[in-house]
């Protein structure tokens, strides 16, 4: 399996043929039409490879160029020659061959070039504006049509996205991207921060991530070794990983896929690093990382996971979003490394068995899969007033979630410096996001129940008392959060102390979420 090169000249010229060919999501989007870009989505390819056949002998110079590099660099199929050299006009072909890119069956203008790696365009928008990049990796299952092999480098899916879109994007001196494979999360790091050292186990993967940063005109330290060791004894104000999580059996009739496998049992990756990566975190520095974790029998997924966070010593916040038995997962990561059971039954059936005899081994009931914000305060807190929340949020979200994962943090900070006292001489206004919701029964002049509901980040619904209602509605800045309350104790009559002890404990989840603002 071949690693591409990051020649200085080469990758220029790549850079400018592809930045002429405007080979972008939009434009390959455009070529393929609807149907096409939907079917590959699906991971079928049929439909975009009629479209870019129609394409290639179109009248569209620009057109023919997109559909010349998605043929090769994203569907896995041949293109002549001379399309590819119309559509790299200053790498040709004879370039993208040096950078180990193409294979080509000889010089004639028509005959076949391939692929020796997936390069495709990349667009997202991450809490710091858009970014536009390509992304080079392993051709996948989809253009090869058989399994991965072990040392496979993956590029950006699902899991790579969603941690680039929940990461926080202020500005930062030094970061580091833990297990970097293709190198997304650190150009993403790139773009806010002075200093970007990415690691991981592979040195094909980091060929890659070296290639793509060059694409990309980013400048990284990238260093081969296994989880913390490459910077042990340094201090990062940011660290992101997407780290090898997935909960694979320990036998030898069991691939173990670098991209994805740490080598450990279980859930042990995941545990020992939210447990220590608070070693390399600077004061005020943020650590944030996708995981999976099991869930035993007799134990609720928060107690495992709240363990680790207290081993941890750090400020902890875990979201779940997902939580498959284990049956699902089994599946969910057999297919994931190319083996199917209608390819393949005899090798399904062995590894969907070893699995569950895995999962039996350890009592394991179901699987969660999440994201992990771990923080090293700035000051020295008492632990009592440290953040521990271990929270399900199953539902959809607006990305990016990295300005709203930041902006929760800032206001539990507020939150821990002010107390009851200080919020009551404090003014909160409702987040412009922020709707309600009441429900009645037909003519009843009240309602049975009050709902705010969050338009962005979380989207999360916060059921309200009458109190609690009739103080959200009057947080628009004007008065203090105690003259609010005295106000509704009067009106209510019950006084302001028993409406302090309904509301203020509210209120202050509903800065700690974003629903009510200091302004």
């Amino acid at each position: 399996m071949s690693v591409p090169g990051s020649e200085p000249g080469l990758v220029d010229g790549l850079r400018q043929d592809l930045e002429r060919a405007a080979f972008r999501v939009e434009h390959v989007e455009d070529v393929l039409g609807g149907v096409a870009a939907a079917a590959l989505h699906r991971e079928e390819t049929v439909p975009a490879l009629r479209a870019t056949a129609d394409a290639l002998v179109g009248q569209d110079a620009q057109s023919r160029d997109v559909a010349a590099l998605t043929r090769l660099f994203v569907l896995g199929a041949g293109a002549p020659r001379q399309a590819v050299d119309l559509a790299l006009p200053s790498l040709r072909t004879a370039g993208a061959e040096q950078l180990g890119l193409v294979v080509a069956a000889g010089n004639g203008a028509d005959d076949e070039v391939r692929a020796r790696v997936d390069l495709r365009p990349y667009a997202a928008v991450d809490g710091h504006g858009e970014a536009h990049w390509w992304i080079a990796s392993d051709l996948g299952e989809m253009a090869t049509g058989g399994a991965l092999r072990t040392d496979h480098v993956l590029g950006v899916g699902g899991a790579s996205t969603t941690l680039a879109q929940v990461t926080v994007r202020d500005r930062r001196r030094r970061a580091l991207d833990l297990g970097t494979g293709c190198g997304i999360q650190a150009l993403h790091a790139a773009r806010h921060t002075d200093h970007v050292t990415a690691t991981d186990i592979s040195a094909r993967a980091l060929a890659f991530a070296r290639l793509n940063a060059a694409l990309a005109g980013a400048e990284l330290d990238l260093r081969e070794g296994s989880m913390l060791e490459p910077v042990a004894g340094e201090a990062f104000d940011l660290v992101v990983s997407n780290p090898p999580f997935v909960i694979t059996p320990r036998r030898p009739d069991v691939p173990a896929y670098e991209y994805r496998d740490g080598g450990r049992a279980g859930d042990d990756l995941v545990r020992d690093l939210v447990a220590g990566v608070g070693q390399v975190l600077a004061p005020g520095g943020v650590a944030q990382l996708l995981g999976n974790w099991e869930v035993r029998r007799g134990q609720e997924w928060h107690e495992r996971v709240g363990e680790w966070l207290d081993a941890s010593g750090l400020d902890g916040w875990v979201v779940q979003r997902e939580l498959l038995d284990p049956a699902q997962y089994a599946e969910t990561w057999i297919r994931d490394g190319g083996t199917t059971p209608e390819r393949s039954p005899d090798e399904w059936a062995v590894r969907y068995g070893a699995w569950l005899d895995d999962f039996a081994s350890r009592d394991v009931e179901a699987v969660g899969f999440g994201i992990v914000t771990l923080r090293r305060p700035s000051d020295e807190r008492a632990a009592g007033s440290r953040l521990r929340r271990l929270e399900e949020v199953t539902g959809t979200v607006r990305q990016p979630l990295g300005p709203a994962v930041a902006a929760s943090l800032a206001a539990q900070d507020w939150l821990a410096a002010h107390d009851d006292d200080a919020l009551a001489r404090t003014r909160l206004v409702v987040a412009p996001d922020v709707t309600e919701e009441r429900y009645l029964t037909p003519g009843d002049p009240d309602p049975r129940v009050v709902l705010l509901r969050q338009g962005g980040g979380f989207g999360r619904a916060v059921q309200l008392g009458t109190a609690t209602a009739g103080f959200v509605g009057a947080c628009d800045g004007e008065l203090e959060v105690g003259q609010i309350v005295a106000a509704l104790g009067a009106l209510l009559g019950v006084g302001a102390d028993a409406v302090a002890a309904e509301v203020l404990p509210t209120a202050r989840g509903l800065v700690a979420d974003g629903l009510l603002l200091v302004p």
